[in-house]
């Protein structure tokens, strides 16, 4: 199976729809991944048009350049401009000029490179490494908060960002059983700890591990900050999408919208969040949990 074929984007369709991507505009994808989303853009806009992307992953960055690269032999002189950025995406306002944007898409979460890669420690699937930086030249490793916070600590960061109502017992397992160097080291004592109940269909580690990722990478605080800057970026009538994976980030999502048409800044375009059909949904199973919303710019407010 070729990178192509393993790294589907989620809601392509509707999320190109709700960008209203217009030939000759300007559009940000903001999680570049492997340019699933940013190649259906690209082949949009027309010569004259510019998709800014940004990845804070070289791994990812690396594939996507390959999969621009064989988009603008294909495309020839129709290829727009692009410009990348290999940064975190919370930079996204230092680096854009205010409301130069006519569209701005982010797909939030980790993609499934990530997942498929047992040497960056993201998934408990396969032995690796715990690791979990998106990416890895900055920040602490899942390995250092695991083994190196304290037990409140770290029951405190499994509840808030795992949502996983049994943290207390989880942390107590895990300052037990340290040093815990490897996911599957990790997720065995999980389970131990906290083992699956008969209503439960995902794995016990799985909310400890998304905890872990979410603070090892600033999960939700670099959400915030593109949710703030937006607003300023996007040109009247341009177009917000945002595309969640779980409650805490659909709820960032969810209130930064609301919050901008009460303000009068957008008109939000999906009163509820738009899911994948049962079709998309049997040919990527990570499509399941997606949720994407939009809104529009408003004319006349600037804040």
């Amino acid at each position: 199976m070729s990178e192509h074929e393993r790294h589907v984007p989620v809601l392509l369709q509707q999320a190109i729809r709700y960008l209203n991507v217009r030939r000759g505009g300007t559009y940000t994808d903001a999680t570049l991944g492997f340019a699933g989303h940013s190649s259906a853009i690209a082949r949009e806009l027309g010569p004259e048009g510019r998709l800014i992307a940004f990845d804070r992953d070289p791994d990812a960055m690396a594939l996507a350049k390959q999969r621009l690269d064989a988009l603008r032999e294909e495309l020839g002189p129709e290829m727009p401009e692009v410009i990348l950025h290999d940064v975190e995406f919370s930079e996204m306002a230092d680096l854009l000029e205010p409301t130069s944007l006519d569209g701005l898409l982010a797909d939030f979460g980790a993609s499934s490179m990530h997942f498929d890669e047992a040497h960056r420690g993201f998934s408990f699937q396969a032995e690796g490494p715990l690791d979990m930086r998106m990416n890895p030249r900055r920040g602490l490793t899942a390995e250092q908060v695991v083994n190196q916070f304290g037990e409140k600590e770290l029951a405190d960061l499994i509840y808030e960002f795992g949502e996983e109502r049994r943290s207390r017992r989880i942390a107590r397992a895990i300052v037990r059983a340290r040093p815990i160097t490897t996911t599957a080291q990790l997720a065995r004592t999980v389970a131990a700890a906290a083992p699956a109940m008969k209503s439960d269909r995902i794995h016990p580690a799985t909310r400890t591990f998304q905890a872990l990722r979410i603070y090892v990478n600033a999960e939700l605080d670099e959400i915030r900050a593109l949710l703030n800057a937006a607003p300023g970026l996007l040109k009247p009538g341009g177009r917000l999408v945002v595309i969640t994976f779980h409650s805490l980030e659909d709820r960032l999502a969810k209130d930064a919208l609301r919050e901008g048409a009460l303000q009068g800044i957008y008109e939000v375009l999906t009163r509820k969040p738009v899911r994948a059909d049962a079709e998309e949904t049997d040919r990527n199973p990570r499509a399941r949990s997606a949720k994407l919303r939009a809104a529009e710019r408003k004319a006349g407010n600037s804040d």
